[in-house]
């Protein structure tokens, strides 16, 4: 895991990005940038309230209760683990 860091509302609960979404948000900042910048809302929604809000949250119910996603774009999702004590994000590209 890459970086972990309390957010803003909740230093209760710590924000993980995977080494993966480090990877990801990269991509898209070159590609993309209006994406990526759509990544950091989603991230900045997801940490605040993992499970509502913007880009239609939704349990993956392949990956186990505690695993969600949210639309970066018709094709691309966030992948991120929820835990009590952290958001862990997992993946931004590619669906699932």
């Amino acid at each position: 895991m890459a970086v972990l860091f309390p957010p803003r509302d909740d230093p209760a609960r710590l924000i993980v990005l995977d080494e993966q979404v480090l990877a990801d948000l990269t991509y898209w900042i070159r590609t993309e940038p209006r994406t990526a910048m759509r990544i950091v809302q989603l991230i900045e929604h997801a940490s605040r309230d993992p499970l509502q809000g913007i880009g239609k949250p939704e349990p993956l119910k392949h990956r186990g209760a505690d695993y969600w996603s949210r639309r970066i774009t018709q094709e691309h999702r966030l992948v991120y683990l929820v835990r009590s004590d952290r958001v862990v994000f997992i993946q931004a590209r590619y669906h699932y």
